[in-house]
Protein backbone atom coordinates (compact mmCIF):
# COMPACT_ATOMS: atom_id res chain seq x y z
CA UNK A 1 0.00 0.00 0.00
CA UNK A 2 3.24 2.45 0.71
CA UNK A 3 4.82 1.45 -2.78
CA UNK A 4 1.48 2.54 -4.04
CA UNK A 5 1.23 5.21 -2.33
CA UNK A 6 4.59 6.40 -3.14
CA UNK A 7 4.24 5.54 -6.60
CA UNK A 8 1.12 8.35 -6.74
CA UNK A 9 3.25 10.68 -4.92
CA UNK A 10 5.84 10.25 -7.90
CA UNK A 11 3.73 10.52 -10.83
CA UNK A 12 1.64 13.39 -9.22
CA UNK A 13 5.22 15.24 -8.95
CA UNK A 14 6.36 14.05 -11.92
CA UNK A 15 2.90 15.13 -13.83
CA UNK A 16 2.94 18.90 -11.55
CA UNK A 17 7.10 19.17 -12.82
CA UNK A 18 6.13 18.76 -16.78
CA UNK A 19 3.10 21.01 -16.32
CA UNK A 20 5.82 23.75 -14.78
CA UNK A 21 8.34 23.42 -18.32
CA UNK A 22 5.57 23.18 -20.62
CA UNK A 23 3.78 26.07 -18.87
CA UNK A 24 7.22 28.29 -19.39
CA UNK A 25 7.66 26.81 -22.74
CA UNK A 26 4.21 28.39 -23.74
CA UNK A 27 5.07 31.18 -21.92
CA UNK A 28 8.46 31.80 -23.88
CA UNK A 29 7.28 30.84 -27.02
CA UNK A 30 4.55 33.27 -26.67
CA UNK A 31 6.77 35.91 -25.89
CA UNK A 32 9.08 35.05 -28.91
CA UNK A 33 5.90 34.80 -30.82
CA UNK A 34 4.17 38.07 -30.02
CA UNK A 35 7.69 39.85 -30.70
CA UNK A 36 7.86 38.27 -34.52
CA UNK A 37 4.18 38.90 -35.03
CA UNK A 38 4.76 42.59 -34.31
CA UNK A 39 8.37 42.21 -36.20
CA UNK A 40 5.99 41.63 -39.21
CA UNK A 41 3.50 43.92 -38.63
CA UNK A 42 5.92 46.61 -38.34
CA UNK A 43 7.52 45.59 -41.97
CA UNK A 44 4.39 45.28 -43.41
CA UNK A 45 3.30 48.86 -42.60
CA UNK A 46 6.69 50.32 -44.04
CA UNK A 47 6.68 48.67 -46.88
CA UNK A 48 2.88 49.57 -47.31
CA UNK A 49 3.62 53.26 -46.70
CA UNK A 50 6.35 53.49 -48.91
CA UNK A 51 4.93 51.73 -51.74
CA UNK A 52 1.19 53.24 -51.61
CA UNK A 53 1.41 56.63 -49.31
CA UNK A 54 0.06 59.34 -51.52
CA UNK A 55 3.41 61.38 -51.04
CA UNK A 56 6.45 60.30 -51.40
CA UNK A 57 8.18 59.88 -48.01
CA UNK A 58 11.50 59.44 -46.72
CA UNK A 59 12.32 55.57 -45.82
CA UNK A 60 15.47 56.62 -43.47
CA UNK A 61 13.49 59.23 -41.92
CA UNK A 62 9.73 56.72 -41.32
CA UNK A 63 11.91 54.45 -39.38
CA UNK A 64 13.96 56.78 -37.52
CA UNK A 65 10.33 58.41 -36.51
CA UNK A 66 9.02 55.04 -35.41
CA UNK A 67 12.55 54.38 -33.49
CA UNK A 68 12.66 57.19 -32.01
CA UNK A 69 8.58 56.76 -30.87
CA UNK A 70 9.35 53.57 -29.56
CA UNK A 71 12.26 54.54 -27.04
CA UNK A 72 10.54 57.58 -25.89
CA UNK A 73 7.92 55.17 -24.15
CA UNK A 74 10.79 54.20 -21.91
CA UNK A 75 12.60 56.70 -20.62
CA UNK A 76 14.92 59.91 -22.12
CA UNK A 77 18.50 58.15 -21.57
CA UNK A 78 17.53 54.89 -24.12
CA UNK A 79 18.38 56.28 -27.24
CA UNK A 80 19.13 55.21 -30.66
CA UNK A 81 22.57 56.77 -32.12
CA UNK A 82 23.07 56.52 -36.04
CA UNK A 83 26.22 56.80 -37.33
CA UNK A 84 25.34 60.53 -37.88
CA UNK A 85 25.47 61.65 -34.74
CA UNK A 86 28.18 59.09 -33.44
CA UNK A 87 30.91 62.35 -32.73
CA UNK A 88 28.52 64.28 -30.59
CA UNK A 89 27.54 61.20 -28.44
CA UNK A 90 31.23 60.90 -27.92
CA UNK A 91 31.40 64.26 -27.21
CA UNK A 92 28.49 63.94 -24.67
CA UNK A 93 29.64 60.53 -23.10
CA UNK A 94 33.18 59.45 -23.94
CA UNK A 95 35.43 62.19 -24.48
CA UNK A 96 35.07 66.30 -25.18
CA UNK A 97 37.24 66.63 -27.61
CA UNK A 98 37.64 68.17 -31.28
CA UNK A 99 39.64 70.36 -33.46
CA UNK A 100 38.81 73.92 -33.48
CA UNK A 101 40.18 77.13 -32.25
CA UNK A 102 38.46 77.35 -28.43
CA UNK A 103 35.83 79.57 -28.37
CA UNK A 104 31.93 79.71 -27.77
CA UNK A 105 29.35 82.04 -29.92
CA UNK A 106 25.85 83.10 -29.78
CA UNK A 107 23.87 85.20 -32.68
CA UNK A 108 22.07 88.78 -31.71
CA UNK A 109 20.23 90.39 -34.96
CA UNK A 110 22.22 88.07 -37.20
CA UNK A 111 25.55 89.31 -35.71
CA UNK A 112 27.81 86.28 -34.82
CA UNK A 113 29.36 87.50 -31.24
CA UNK A 114 31.91 85.85 -29.21
CA UNK A 115 30.88 84.79 -25.82
CA UNK A 116 33.57 83.69 -24.78
CA UNK A 117 36.84 82.51 -25.74
CA UNK A 118 38.49 79.57 -23.28
CA UNK A 119 42.17 79.62 -21.35
CA UNK A 120 44.73 78.10 -23.15
CA UNK A 121 43.39 77.74 -26.72
CA UNK A 122 44.55 79.46 -29.97
CA UNK A 123 41.53 82.10 -29.74
CA UNK A 124 42.60 83.21 -26.53
CA UNK A 125 46.50 83.12 -27.45
CA UNK A 126 45.39 85.15 -30.78
CA UNK A 127 43.24 87.63 -28.69
CA UNK A 128 40.11 87.07 -29.46
CA UNK A 129 37.59 88.16 -27.12
CA UNK A 130 34.12 87.99 -25.66
CA UNK A 131 32.11 90.52 -27.27
CA UNK A 132 34.16 90.50 -30.79
CA UNK A 133 31.90 90.30 -33.87
CA UNK A 134 32.67 88.17 -36.21
CA UNK A 135 32.19 89.30 -39.89
CA UNK A 136 33.79 86.77 -41.94
CA UNK A 137 35.83 83.47 -41.59
CA UNK A 138 38.34 82.79 -44.58
CA UNK A 139 36.95 85.74 -45.89
CA UNK A 140 33.28 84.43 -46.90
CA UNK A 141 30.73 86.13 -44.69
CA UNK A 142 28.99 84.92 -42.21
CA UNK A 143 25.80 87.63 -42.28
CA UNK A 144 22.93 85.34 -41.38
CA UNK A 145 24.03 82.23 -40.13
CA UNK A 146 23.55 80.75 -37.06
CA UNK A 147 26.14 80.14 -34.31
CA UNK A 148 26.04 76.50 -34.34
CA UNK A 149 26.56 76.71 -37.80
CA UNK A 150 29.08 79.14 -37.63
CA UNK A 151 30.96 77.01 -35.16
CA UNK A 152 31.04 74.11 -37.28
CA UNK A 153 32.61 76.03 -39.89
CA UNK A 154 35.59 76.86 -37.08
CA UNK A 155 36.11 72.88 -36.64
CA UNK A 156 38.24 71.22 -38.89
CA UNK A 157 41.39 69.07 -39.22
CA UNK A 158 44.23 69.84 -36.83
CA UNK A 159 47.17 72.24 -38.02
CA UNK A 160 44.64 74.07 -40.36
CA UNK A 161 44.66 77.79 -40.55
CA UNK A 162 41.36 79.68 -40.47
CA UNK A 163 41.23 83.48 -41.01
CA UNK A 164 38.35 85.17 -38.86
CA UNK A 165 38.02 89.03 -39.72
CA UNK A 166 36.11 91.04 -36.44
CA UNK A 167 34.71 94.15 -35.28
CA UNK A 168 35.92 95.10 -31.94
CA UNK A 169 34.22 97.64 -29.67
CA UNK A 170 36.96 100.47 -29.66
CA UNK A 171 38.72 99.76 -32.58
CA UNK A 172 38.35 101.94 -35.79
CA UNK A 173 39.56 99.58 -38.55
CA UNK A 174 38.00 95.86 -38.53
CA UNK A 175 41.24 93.25 -37.30
CA UNK A 176 42.06 90.43 -38.84
CA UNK A 177 43.12 87.36 -37.15
CA UNK A 178 44.85 83.87 -38.36
CA UNK A 179 44.21 80.97 -35.94
CA UNK A 180 45.44 77.52 -36.25
CA UNK A 181 43.05 74.76 -35.58
CA UNK A 182 43.77 72.58 -32.31
CA UNK A 183 43.20 69.51 -30.63
CA UNK A 184 40.13 71.39 -27.80
CA UNK A 185 40.23 68.73 -25.06
CA UNK A 186 38.19 70.18 -21.88
CA UNK A 187 39.40 68.92 -19.06
CA UNK A 188 36.97 67.14 -16.49
CA UNK A 189 38.48 69.07 -13.71
CA UNK A 190 38.16 72.75 -14.43
CA UNK A 191 39.53 74.13 -11.47
CA UNK A 192 41.48 73.06 -9.08
CA UNK A 193 43.52 75.29 -5.65
CA UNK A 194 42.04 76.40 -2.54
CA UNK A 195 39.62 78.56 -0.75
CA UNK A 196 41.27 79.73 2.29
CA UNK A 197 44.12 78.74 4.56
CA UNK A 198 44.49 75.08 4.02
CA UNK A 199 40.86 73.78 2.35
CA UNK A 200 41.44 72.70 -1.37
CA UNK A 201 39.03 73.15 -3.63
CA UNK A 202 38.22 70.67 -7.00
CA UNK A 203 35.34 71.46 -9.58
CA UNK A 204 34.55 68.45 -11.48
CA UNK A 205 32.53 69.30 -14.35
CA UNK A 206 31.98 65.80 -16.05
CA UNK A 207 32.91 62.16 -15.39
CA UNK A 208 34.20 61.33 -18.90
CA UNK A 209 37.46 59.27 -19.30
CA UNK A 210 40.01 59.96 -17.37
CA UNK A 211 38.05 62.38 -14.78
CA UNK A 212 39.00 59.88 -11.79
CA UNK A 213 42.77 60.49 -12.50
CA UNK A 214 42.34 64.13 -13.04
CA UNK A 215 40.49 64.50 -9.55
CA UNK A 216 43.43 62.31 -7.68
CA UNK A 217 46.82 64.18 -9.82
CA UNK A 218 44.63 67.07 -8.41
CA UNK A 219 44.40 66.25 -4.77
CA UNK A 220 47.95 64.92 -4.77
CA UNK A 221 49.34 68.50 -6.00
CA UNK A 222 46.79 70.27 -3.69
CA UNK A 223 48.32 68.10 -0.71
CA UNK A 224 51.94 68.60 -1.99
CA UNK A 225 52.17 72.10 -2.89
CA UNK A 226 49.56 73.80 -0.57
CA UNK A 227 49.60 70.85 2.19
CA UNK A 228 45.74 71.32 2.55
CA UNK A 229 43.99 69.24 5.53
CA UNK A 230 40.69 69.82 4.12
CA UNK A 231 38.84 69.13 0.55
CA UNK A 232 35.60 70.79 -0.95
CA UNK A 233 34.33 68.22 -3.85
CA UNK A 234 32.26 70.48 -6.41
CA UNK A 235 29.57 68.32 -8.26
CA UNK A 236 27.16 71.03 -9.10
CA UNK A 237 25.82 70.91 -12.28
CA UNK A 238 27.40 68.08 -13.39
CA UNK A 239 25.21 65.65 -15.14
CA UNK A 240 27.13 62.50 -14.73
CA UNK A 241 29.07 60.17 -17.02
CA UNK A 242 30.96 56.91 -16.74
CA UNK A 243 29.70 54.45 -13.60
CA UNK A 244 33.77 53.49 -13.02
CA UNK A 245 34.79 56.83 -13.29
CA UNK A 246 32.37 57.68 -9.69
CA UNK A 247 33.53 54.56 -8.28
CA UNK A 248 37.37 55.61 -8.51
CA UNK A 249 36.70 59.01 -7.49
CA UNK A 250 34.94 57.58 -4.01
CA UNK A 251 38.19 54.94 -4.14
CA UNK A 252 40.22 57.99 -3.11
CA UNK A 253 38.81 58.50 -0.27
CA UNK A 254 37.61 54.96 1.52
CA UNK A 255 39.73 52.40 2.25
CA UNK A 256 39.94 49.18 0.05
CA UNK A 257 37.48 46.76 -0.10
CA UNK A 258 34.64 48.82 0.80
CA UNK A 259 31.10 48.65 -1.04
CA UNK A 260 30.38 52.28 -3.24
CA UNK A 261 27.44 51.19 -5.53
CA UNK A 262 25.51 48.05 -6.32
CA UNK A 263 24.12 47.80 -10.06
CA UNK A 264 20.80 45.75 -10.46
CA UNK A 265 19.64 44.44 -13.62
CA UNK A 266 16.50 42.33 -15.18
CA UNK A 267 19.47 40.11 -16.32
CA UNK A 268 21.48 38.75 -13.50
CA UNK A 269 25.06 38.64 -15.15
CA UNK A 270 24.51 42.31 -15.69
CA UNK A 271 24.72 42.61 -11.57
CA UNK A 272 27.48 44.15 -10.57
CA UNK A 273 28.71 45.06 -7.07
CA UNK A 274 31.67 48.09 -7.44
CA UNK A 275 34.01 48.20 -4.56
CA UNK A 276 36.83 50.00 -3.96
CA UNK A 277 39.95 47.88 -5.57
CA UNK A 278 42.85 50.80 -4.16
CA UNK A 279 44.60 52.01 -1.20
CA UNK A 280 42.45 54.86 -0.96
CA UNK A 281 44.58 58.43 -1.44
CA UNK A 282 43.21 60.28 1.51
CA UNK A 283 41.05 58.35 3.79
CA UNK A 284 40.96 60.58 6.64
CA UNK A 285 41.12 64.32 4.95
CA UNK A 286 37.88 65.74 5.94
CA UNK A 287 35.50 66.37 2.63
CA UNK A 288 32.67 68.63 1.93
CA UNK A 289 30.80 67.47 -1.40
CA UNK A 290 28.35 70.23 -2.66
CA UNK A 291 25.48 69.54 -4.94
CA UNK A 292 22.70 70.58 -6.03
CA UNK A 293 19.20 70.04 -8.93
CA UNK A 294 21.82 69.50 -11.89
CA UNK A 295 24.33 66.88 -10.09
CA UNK A 296 22.99 63.47 -11.36
CA UNK A 297 23.75 59.78 -11.84
CA UNK A 298 27.54 59.71 -11.31
CA UNK A 299 27.44 62.59 -9.32
CA UNK A 300 24.78 60.95 -7.38
CA UNK A 301 27.00 57.56 -7.21
CA UNK A 302 30.08 59.82 -5.54
CA UNK A 303 27.88 61.81 -2.77
CA UNK A 304 25.27 58.66 -2.04
CA UNK A 305 28.27 56.86 -1.49
CA UNK A 306 30.08 59.58 0.46
CA UNK A 307 26.75 60.04 2.57
CA UNK A 308 26.04 56.31 2.94
CA UNK A 309 29.67 55.66 4.41
CA UNK A 310 29.92 58.89 6.67
CA UNK A 311 32.67 59.78 4.85
CA UNK A 312 31.95 63.46 4.19
CA UNK A 313 28.92 66.11 4.61
CA UNK A 314 27.16 66.56 1.45
CA UNK A 315 26.40 70.17 1.23
CA UNK A 316 23.87 72.15 -1.13
CA UNK A 317 20.51 71.32 -2.73
CA UNK A 318 18.67 68.06 -3.41
CA UNK A 319 20.00 66.32 -6.51
CA UNK A 320 18.23 65.14 -9.59
CA UNK A 321 17.32 61.73 -8.81
CA UNK A 322 18.69 59.47 -12.16
CA UNK A 323 19.54 55.96 -10.31
CA UNK A 324 19.43 54.19 -13.68
CA UNK A 325 22.43 52.67 -15.53
CA UNK A 326 22.77 52.91 -19.41
CA UNK A 327 25.27 50.63 -21.25
CA UNK A 328 25.83 50.89 -25.47
CA UNK A 329 25.09 48.20 -27.41
CA UNK A 330 26.04 48.07 -31.22
CA UNK A 331 23.81 48.20 -34.16
CA UNK A 332 24.40 47.19 -37.81
CA UNK A 333 25.75 50.38 -40.03
CA UNK A 334 27.71 51.72 -37.41
CA UNK A 335 25.28 53.03 -35.15
CA UNK A 336 24.43 52.31 -31.41
CA UNK A 337 21.47 51.79 -29.05
CA UNK A 338 21.98 53.33 -25.76
CA UNK A 339 20.27 51.20 -23.02
CA UNK A 340 18.87 51.56 -19.73
CA UNK A 341 19.95 47.83 -18.41
CA UNK A 342 20.01 48.58 -14.56
CA UNK A 343 19.26 50.48 -11.44
CA UNK A 344 21.95 51.74 -9.61
CA UNK A 345 22.04 50.84 -5.33
CA UNK A 346 24.09 53.20 -2.83
CA UNK A 347 25.52 51.20 -0.38
CA UNK A 348 23.09 51.50 2.26
CA UNK A 349 20.84 49.87 -0.33
CA UNK A 350 18.96 53.10 -1.35
CA UNK A 351 17.48 53.89 -4.89
CA UNK A 352 17.44 57.08 -5.42
CA UNK A 353 15.67 56.90 -9.11
CA UNK A 354 13.04 59.89 -8.75
CA UNK A 355 11.02 59.64 -11.55
CA UNK A 356 9.12 56.45 -12.07
CA UNK A 357 9.07 55.78 -15.77
CA UNK A 358 7.24 52.58 -15.65
CA UNK A 359 4.00 53.74 -14.00
CA UNK A 360 2.83 56.68 -16.08
CA UNK A 361 -0.47 58.60 -15.84
CA UNK A 362 -3.14 58.11 -18.07
CA UNK A 363 -2.22 61.22 -20.28
CA UNK A 364 1.94 59.61 -20.45
CA UNK A 365 3.57 61.98 -18.14
CA UNK A 366 5.82 60.58 -15.88
CA UNK A 367 5.08 60.62 -12.13
CA UNK A 368 7.66 61.46 -8.99
CA UNK A 369 7.91 58.19 -6.85
CA UNK A 370 5.43 58.70 -4.05
CA UNK A 371 6.28 59.88 -0.76
CA UNK A 372 4.48 56.63 0.66
CA UNK A 373 6.86 54.19 -1.16
CA UNK A 374 10.29 55.90 0.33
CA UNK A 375 11.95 53.62 2.53
CA UNK A 376 14.36 54.29 5.12
CA UNK A 377 17.83 53.08 5.44
CA UNK A 378 20.80 53.66 7.47
CA UNK A 379 23.90 54.89 6.87
CA UNK A 380 27.24 53.61 8.50
CA UNK A 381 27.00 55.46 11.72
CA UNK A 382 23.09 54.40 11.58
CA UNK A 383 21.78 58.07 10.40
CA UNK A 384 18.38 57.89 8.51
CA UNK A 385 18.77 58.38 4.68
CA UNK A 386 15.90 57.69 2.28
CA UNK A 387 15.36 56.38 -1.36
CA UNK A 388 13.41 57.43 -4.70
CA UNK A 389 13.96 61.16 -4.47
CA UNK A 390 17.90 62.25 -5.18
CA UNK A 391 20.26 62.54 -2.37
CA UNK A 392 19.61 65.23 0.01
CA UNK A 393 22.40 67.35 1.63
CA UNK A 394 23.37 67.08 4.92
CA UNK A 395 23.20 70.73 5.16
CA UNK A 396 20.67 72.18 2.74
CA UNK A 397 21.51 76.15 1.93
CA UNK A 398 18.68 78.76 0.35
CA UNK A 399 18.80 78.96 -3.40
CA UNK A 400 20.17 82.44 -4.63
CA UNK A 401 17.17 84.31 -6.21
CA UNK A 402 17.98 87.01 -8.11
CA UNK A 403 15.54 90.56 -8.38
CA UNK A 404 13.43 91.20 -11.46
CA UNK A 405 16.04 93.64 -12.34
CA UNK A 406 18.94 91.70 -12.12
CA UNK A 407 17.45 88.82 -14.49
CA UNK A 408 15.85 91.65 -16.60
CA UNK A 409 19.43 93.00 -17.14
CA UNK A 410 21.11 89.41 -17.47
CA UNK A 411 18.13 88.12 -20.11
CA UNK A 412 18.96 91.88 -22.27
CA UNK A 413 22.78 91.21 -22.47
CA UNK A 414 23.59 93.82 -20.78
CA UNK A 415 26.14 92.63 -18.00
CA UNK A 416 27.49 91.51 -21.34
CA UNK A 417 27.64 94.76 -23.26
CA UNK A 418 28.86 96.61 -20.26
CA UNK A 419 31.56 94.30 -19.68
CA UNK A 420 32.89 94.69 -23.25
CA UNK A 421 32.79 98.15 -22.89
CA UNK A 422 34.86 97.76 -19.72
CA UNK A 423 37.39 95.84 -21.15
CA UNK A 424 37.91 97.96 -24.26
CA UNK A 425 39.06 101.05 -21.61
CA UNK A 426 40.62 98.89 -18.94
CA UNK A 427 43.61 97.19 -19.89
CA UNK A 428 44.30 95.42 -16.84
CA UNK A 429 42.40 94.81 -13.45
CA UNK A 430 43.22 93.51 -9.50
CA UNK A 431 43.16 89.42 -9.53
CA UNK A 432 40.20 87.86 -9.74
CA UNK A 433 39.37 87.27 -5.59
CA UNK A 434 40.32 90.93 -4.95
CA UNK A 435 38.29 92.77 -7.59
CA UNK A 436 35.53 94.50 -6.72
CA UNK A 437 33.78 97.38 -9.01
CA UNK A 438 33.81 100.89 -7.35
CA UNK A 439 31.07 102.85 -6.75
CA UNK A 440 32.21 105.21 -9.17
CA UNK A 441 31.98 102.57 -11.87
CA UNK A 442 28.69 101.69 -10.77
CA UNK A 443 27.03 104.64 -11.30
CA UNK A 444 28.76 104.92 -14.91
CA UNK A 445 26.76 101.72 -15.24
CA UNK A 446 23.60 103.26 -14.51
CA UNK A 447 24.42 106.45 -16.78
CA UNK A 448 25.13 103.55 -19.35
CA UNK A 449 21.55 101.76 -18.67
CA UNK A 450 19.77 105.60 -19.38
CA UNK A 451 19.26 104.21 -22.83
CA UNK A 452 18.81 100.79 -22.94
CA UNK A 453 15.01 99.00 -22.53
CA UNK A 454 15.21 96.54 -19.64
CA UNK A 455 11.63 96.36 -18.51
CA UNK A 456 10.15 94.22 -15.99
CA UNK A 457 7.23 93.41 -14.31
CA UNK A 458 7.56 93.11 -10.97
CA UNK A 459 5.54 90.39 -8.53
CA UNK A 460 3.73 94.08 -6.74
CA UNK A 461 2.85 95.01 -10.46
CA UNK A 462 1.37 91.46 -11.55
CA UNK A 463 -1.18 91.23 -8.63
CA UNK A 464 -2.27 94.82 -8.49
CA UNK A 465 -3.26 93.99 -11.67
CA UNK A 466 -4.90 91.26 -10.89
CA UNK A 467 -6.62 93.23 -8.10
CA UNK A 468 -8.00 95.76 -10.99
CA UNK A 469 -9.04 93.18 -13.33
CA UNK A 470 -11.11 91.18 -10.24
CA UNK A 471 -12.59 94.48 -9.18
CA UNK A 472 -13.57 95.89 -12.47
CA UNK A 473 -14.93 91.81 -12.74
CA UNK A 474 -16.91 92.63 -9.83
CA UNK A 475 -17.94 96.37 -10.73
CA UNK A 476 -15.70 97.76 -7.36
CA UNK A 477 -13.07 99.26 -9.26
CA UNK A 478 -14.69 102.81 -9.57
CA UNK A 479 -14.78 102.67 -5.74
CA UNK A 480 -11.07 102.45 -5.38
CA UNK A 481 -10.03 104.10 -8.64
CA UNK A 482 -7.90 106.47 -6.70
CA UNK A 483 -6.14 104.04 -4.21
CA UNK A 484 -5.11 102.09 -7.42
CA UNK A 485 -3.68 104.72 -9.24
CA UNK A 486 -2.00 106.22 -6.08
CA UNK A 487 -0.56 102.83 -5.23
CA UNK A 488 0.68 102.19 -8.97
CA UNK A 489 2.70 105.24 -8.94
CA UNK A 490 4.06 104.54 -6.18
CA UNK A 491 5.24 100.98 -7.43
CA UNK A 492 6.59 102.90 -10.22
CA UNK A 493 8.62 105.27 -8.37
CA UNK A 494 9.51 102.16 -6.13
CA UNK A 495 10.90 100.68 -9.34
CA UNK A 496 12.97 103.53 -10.39
CA UNK A 497 15.14 102.78 -6.98
CA UNK A 498 15.73 99.27 -7.72
CA UNK A 499 19.18 99.82 -9.42
CA UNK A 500 20.06 101.11 -6.23
CA UNK A 501 18.34 99.03 -4.07
CA UNK A 502 19.35 95.58 -5.96
CA UNK A 503 23.22 97.78 -6.03
CA UNK A 504 25.20 94.58 -4.35
CA UNK A 505 23.68 91.56 -6.60
CA UNK A 506 23.59 93.53 -10.02
CA UNK A 507 27.69 94.30 -8.97
CA UNK A 508 27.83 90.94 -8.49
CA UNK A 509 26.84 89.94 -11.89
CA UNK A 510 28.97 92.52 -13.76
CA UNK A 511 32.01 91.97 -11.20
CA UNK A 512 31.87 87.74 -12.42
CA UNK A 513 31.07 89.05 -16.10
CA UNK A 514 34.15 91.66 -15.98
CA UNK A 515 36.51 89.45 -14.33
CA UNK A 516 36.06 86.95 -16.97
CA UNK A 517 37.36 89.01 -19.53
CA UNK A 518 40.83 88.95 -17.71
CA UNK A 519 40.62 85.52 -16.21
CA UNK A 520 38.20 83.75 -17.83
CA UNK A 521 36.04 80.64 -16.48
CA UNK A 522 38.61 80.29 -13.73
CA UNK A 523 38.23 84.09 -12.88
CA UNK A 524 34.97 83.66 -12.70
CA UNK A 525 34.75 80.95 -10.41
CA UNK A 526 37.45 82.37 -8.19
CA UNK A 527 35.11 85.71 -8.21
CA UNK A 528 32.14 83.70 -6.86
CA UNK A 529 33.77 82.36 -4.04
CA UNK A 530 33.43 85.29 -1.95
CA UNK A 531 29.60 85.23 -2.01
CA UNK A 532 28.50 81.26 -2.83
CA UNK A 533 26.71 80.12 0.05
CA UNK A 534 27.47 76.51 -0.38
CA UNK A 535 30.78 77.41 -0.45
CA UNK A 536 30.64 79.47 2.50
CA UNK A 537 29.12 76.63 4.06
CA UNK A 538 31.69 74.28 3.78
CA UNK A 539 34.27 76.45 4.92
CA UNK A 540 32.36 76.91 8.43
CA UNK A 541 31.72 72.99 8.45
CA UNK A 542 35.21 72.59 7.46
CA UNK A 543 36.64 75.05 10.10
CA UNK A 544 34.17 73.88 12.54
CA UNK A 545 35.45 70.07 14.14
CA UNK A 546 33.11 69.80 16.25
CA UNK A 547 30.00 70.33 14.08
CA UNK A 548 31.97 68.20 11.16
CA UNK A 549 31.86 65.25 13.67
CA UNK A 550 28.57 65.92 14.98
CA UNK A 551 27.25 65.38 11.36
CA UNK A 552 29.07 62.52 10.27
CA UNK A 553 27.95 61.35 13.74
CA UNK A 554 23.86 61.95 13.43
CA UNK A 555 23.83 63.62 16.45
CA UNK A 556 21.11 66.05 17.23
CA UNK A 557 19.60 67.46 14.25
CA UNK A 558 21.43 65.62 11.90
CA UNK A 559 20.13 62.32 12.57
CA UNK A 560 17.68 62.09 9.97
CA UNK A 561 18.56 63.20 6.26
CA UNK A 562 15.27 63.85 3.56
CA UNK A 563 12.54 62.72 5.51
CA UNK A 564 9.51 62.20 3.27
CA UNK A 565 6.39 64.83 3.54
CA UNK A 566 8.85 66.95 5.72
CA UNK A 567 9.39 70.37 3.88
CA UNK A 568 12.98 70.70 2.93
CA UNK A 569 13.33 74.27 4.66
CA UNK A 570 12.32 72.93 7.91
CA UNK A 571 13.73 68.99 7.47
CA UNK A 572 14.79 67.95 10.78
CA UNK A 573 17.59 65.57 9.47
CA UNK A 574 18.81 69.25 7.37
CA UNK A 575 19.91 72.32 8.72
CA UNK A 576 18.98 75.49 6.90
CA UNK A 577 21.62 77.53 6.15
CA UNK A 578 20.94 81.30 4.93
CA UNK A 579 23.78 83.40 3.99
CA UNK A 580 22.91 86.85 3.30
Amino acid sequence: MKKYASSLYQKAFYGCLLLLVVGASFGFTDRYFEIAKNLDTFATIYRQLNSNYVDEVNPASLVREGINAMLSSLDPYTEYIPESDMEDFKMNYVSKQYAGIGISLFTRKDKIIVSEPFDGFSAQRADIRAGDEIIAINNISVSGRNSSNVSDLLKGQKNTPVKLTIKRLGEKQVLEKTVLREIINFKNVSYAGILQDHIGYIKLDKFLENSAQEVKQSLLDLKQQHHINALVLDLRGNGGGIVQESVDIVNLFVEKGKKIVTQKAKIKDKDVVYKATQPAVDPLIPLVVLVDRGSASASEIVAGAIQDLDRGTIIGNRTFGKGLVQQTINLPYNSLLKVTVAKYYTPSGRCIQALDYTHRNLDGSVRRISDSLMAEYKTANGRSVYDGSGIYPDLITKEKNYHNIAYSIISKSLHFDYATRYRATHATIPDARNFNLSNADYQDFIKYLADKKYDYTTKSEKNLEELKAIAEKEKYFDDIKEEYSALKSKLAQNKKDDLSRCQNEIKEVLESEIVSRYYFQKGRLEASFRTDPDVKEAIKVLTDKNLYVAILKGHGPYKVIGKPKMDALVNAGNRVVNNN
